[in-house]
């Protein structure tokens, strides 16, 4: 059976000329970087070369760059590093954040080493900024404000530069997600006014196991993970080099194709859309799905019934993959904690499509022939 897939938002296929850039550290460039010999200087270049590349298409200093394992160890260091060495006694954060975000700020306020506040969310899934700007009036003591770029399961994305404005007007710290945007918009970090950003390669065509932590140059934290002075004493342990040379090589790649694979994408996304309202007579989308949204990301809401609480179950053995939130809460069934904070509505089933350059239009006709089925 061949299998068609539609959850982009939680991995993405390893695009094969970012496995031919990463085979020779997989074999004879096996060098540790920190060796001092001509082995482990060719890797320990490799690195830097990589680390060259990533600054320079996110436009900021290579200095500030920092690879980590995934974006989940990234928001925690960012985090941690904020309440912990930049004094940060609140953090202000949204209900609709990835559990990288949420557990971390609920376990530091459960040690009592920061105060947590919630921004209303709006109906339409957008953070509300008049709460934001009140939220960071009313704190006397200093903050970290931590927002992501875009929400994995609606695809919502949030203003940054004007969260960022609002967190400079009241000498806040401000780390974002970007785990569902870098490699997927194009950034400019020294024009934005951001002191964290996370990010993950396997979300654009990259390995897994390959983060990216961004730290402006005006902020100091201490290393999370201690040991050896790797990542220039940011980040211990030996360097994940193939993961790292594949970082950096589908970021590339996907900066060069940016134009015509964004509006390719965002094609397939509103050719969902227009189908599924077309041929379904009660379906609607959770968020704001054509205006400020993700274009690699359709949450799509279908009316409950017997057929449909299995739907996930049924497009699996039809061998259609979609999700009902985000990947790393797939397996529990509590449903969505970004769909209960807006629209809490228990006679709809959300399910989450998200696209890749290598989705197909037919494929967008299987799937919404299949639904037609199931629904």
């Amino acid at each position: 059976m061949n299998r068609l897939y539609f959850d982009s938002a939680a991995t993405t296929a390893l695009d094969p000329q970012v496995l031919e850039a990463m085979m020779p550290y997989f074999q004879n460039k096996y060098g540790n970087p920190s060796s001092i010999y001509s082995y482990g200087r060719e890797t320990r270049l490799a690195i830097e070369n990589a680390r060259k590349s990533v600054g320079k298409i996110l436009n900021a200093h290579p200095a500030e760059i920092f690879f980590t394992s995934c974006g989940t160890e990234s928001s925690n260091t960012a985090i941690t590093g904020s309440v912990r060495d930049l004094g940060c006694k609140r953090i202000i954060t949204s209900p609709i954040e990835h559990h990288a975000t949420l557990h971390t700020v609920e376990y530091l306020d459960h040690r009592d080493e920061a105060k947590v506040s919630y921004v209303n969310i709006l109906p339409d899934g957008h953070i509300d900024m008049d709460h934001l700007a009140e939220l960071l009036a009313a704190s006397d003591e200093k903050t970290l404000v931590t927002l992501m770029h875009a929400n994995n399961e609606i695809g919502n994305i949030t203003d940054i530069h004007a969260v960022g404005e609002l967190c400079v007007q009241h000498g806040a710290i401000f780390h974002s997600d970007c785990v569902q945007t870098v490699g997927h918009f194009h950034f400019d970090l020294r024009n934005t006014p951001v002191h964290f950003i996370s990010g993950s390669a396997h979300k654009f065509h990259g390995p897994k196991g390959a983060g990216l932590l961004y730290i402006n140059e005006n902020v100091h934290i201490k290393p999370y993970v201690h040991g050896g002075g790797q990542e220039r004493n940011m980040r211990a342990g030996t360097e994940n080099v193939y993961g790292i040379v594949g970082f950096a090589k589908a970021l590339e790649l996907a900066t060069t194709h940016f134009e015509t694979e964004s509006n390719y994408i965002r094609g397939l996304k509103y050719y969902l859309m227009e189908q599924l309202q077309q041929h379904l007579s009660d379906v609607s989308f959770n968020g704001d799905a054509a205006g400020r949204s993700n274009y690699t990301v359709l949450n799509v809401s279908f009316p409950k019934s017997e057929k449909s609480e299995m739907l996930l179950m049924n497009l699996d053995m039809a061998g259609i993959c979609a999700s009902g939130g985000s990947a790393c809460t797939s397996g529990a069934q509590q449903g969505s904690h970004v769909i209960r904070a807006f629209n809490n509505d228990p006679n709809r089933i959300p399910v989450r499509f998200s696209f890749s350059k290598f989705n197909t239009k037919e494929e967008v006709d299987v799937l919404v022939a299949k639904l037609k089925e199931l629904v």
